[in-house]
């Protein structure tokens, strides 16, 4: 009989859409925002320096290396205050990036397998990004989202998909992890005692850590398949235990 899964928890960035789109469009709203309301930062602060200084502030502040909004926000503040402009403006200024950094593109299978997948099984977001997925319009596909930032800390650690099975009040042997990094996702949630599905888009090797995913699929919509065929085949031991009322995780 097949092993099935009583609950999925997936990654959100380059799982569900890719990021690097997005990022590209926080950082041109932000280049707009900038130009109209702190014009001296602008002038000063490039799109290329201010990523720098980002990198900069991460470095200086290991203690946040799982709050990519606390480092923005530090490295706004950096910027207004070096260009003599009001630092009163650094919650509007991050609110002019994060808007468009949640104007994902999805890619083309995202939204159908989520909802055939969402038919069979309890599905979790568990990610080290900063997404809102109440603005980017999907929050009521999942039962709840965990991110690094509310957690106190990211992927690969065992313990934020610990904490994400406890709110699925299931064992980690009984939950599969979906993500396309093979550090944070696969080697993270197998070193946990989940189960891990690998998405690997681009048809890449496996050339990393000795925790191998157990699954391995193109995209969602192949793991859609794979949950299809695998409930037909066997029946589950007990119903899934019912998660907590949804929560809503914003940055």
């Amino acid at each position: 009989m097949p092993w099935l899964p009583r609950a999925i928890t997936l990654d959100l960035d380059d799982t569900l859409w890719p990021i690097a789109p997005a990022i590209d469009r926080a950082e041109a709203a932000l280049d707009v925002w900038l130009a109209s309301q702190a014009p001296r930062a602008a002038a000063r602060w490039p799109r290329s320096a201010r990523q720098r200084l980002r990198e900069a502030v991460a470095a200086e502040h290991p203690e946040l290396a799982h709050d990519f909004t606390a480092q923005r926000r530090l490295t706004l503040e950096h910027i207004l205050a070096d260009s003599g402009e009001d630092t009163a403006l650094v919650g509007a200024a991050f609110e002019a990036y994060f808007a468009a950094r949640c104007e994902v593109e999805h890619y083309v299978d995202t939204l159908a397998a989520l909802d055939r997948l969402g038919a069979r099984l309890p599905l979790a977001a568990i990610s080290n990004g900063n997404a809102c997925l109440v603005r980017i319009g999907i929050d009521q596909r999942f039962a709840f989202s965990l991110t690094a930032r509310e957690h106190g800390q990211g992927k690969p650690a065992a313990s934020i998909f610990h904490a994400a099975c406890a709110r699925l009040r299931l064992a980690p042997h009984e939950v599969l992890h979906v993500g396309d990094d093979p550090e944070h996702d696969v080697a993270g949630a197998t070193r946990a005692g989940l189960q891990a599905a690998w998405i690997n888009r681009d048809g890449r090797r496996w050339q990393h850590s000795p925790q191998r995913p157990g699954l391995v699929f193109a995209h969602l919509g192949e793991l859609a398949d794979w949950l299809d065929e695998a409930s037909r085949a066997a029946v589950p031991t007990a119903p899934a235990v019912p998660v907590e009322s949804r929560s809503r995780s914003l940055a």
